[in-house]
């Protein structure tokens, strides 16, 4: 079930981490230079999983899993995709010292567990939250912070319908 709450805001429903892919893979596709996508949610809601369908849209080859100790992982597809995980992050200003935003200009920044250091990222950003609504189910809602990011969130949007 898709909910378009408003131009900012988008919940989706997906009934299983590969349903979670195609969502990710969709979005991928649509990502540019530049762009940053924070995911928040607890652990096991499917934030890897979409991380994984977006370097898919992307065209990156290599698998993408989860960062046990690095912060950053870079993969070359269409863009370079700049996976951060801040699972493991113990203080905020490790992640400030990256300058994420200035180093992955020419890419698009994805980063798991953002709320650990919300204050580092950009102010216009796609938030995706995601939550377990089931054994297998989660809920995902996007959330458009920005003009670039309400008009990336309509295409999405327009691209889930046809």
């Amino acid at each position: 079930m898709k909910v378009l709450q408003s131009p900012q805001s988008l919940t989706l429903d997906s009934k299983s981490p590969g349903q979670t892919r195609r969502i990710g893979a969709r979005l991928g596709r649509l990502l540019q230079a530049g762009d940053v996508v924070l995911l928040s949610g607890e652990l096991g809601s499917g934030k890897t999983c979409l991380v994984q369908g977006i370097a898919q849209g992307l065209g990156v080859s290599d698998p993408v899993t989860s960062k046990s100790f690095v912060l950053l992982g870079e993969y070359q597809g269409r863009l370079t995709l700049y996976h951060g995980d801040l699972y493991r992050l113990e203080d905020p200003a490790a992640v400030e010292e990256l300058a994420l935003s200035e180093y992955c200009a020419e890419g698009a920044l994805v980063v798991e567990w953002a709320e650990r250091a919300w204050e580092v990222f950009p102010a216009e950003h796609l938030l995706v939250r995601l939550d377990i609504t089931g054994a297998r189910e989660r809920g995902l809602t996007f959330e458009a912070r920005g003009e670039r990011y309400r008009e990336l969130l309509a295409a999405f949007a327009r691209r889930g319908r046809g």
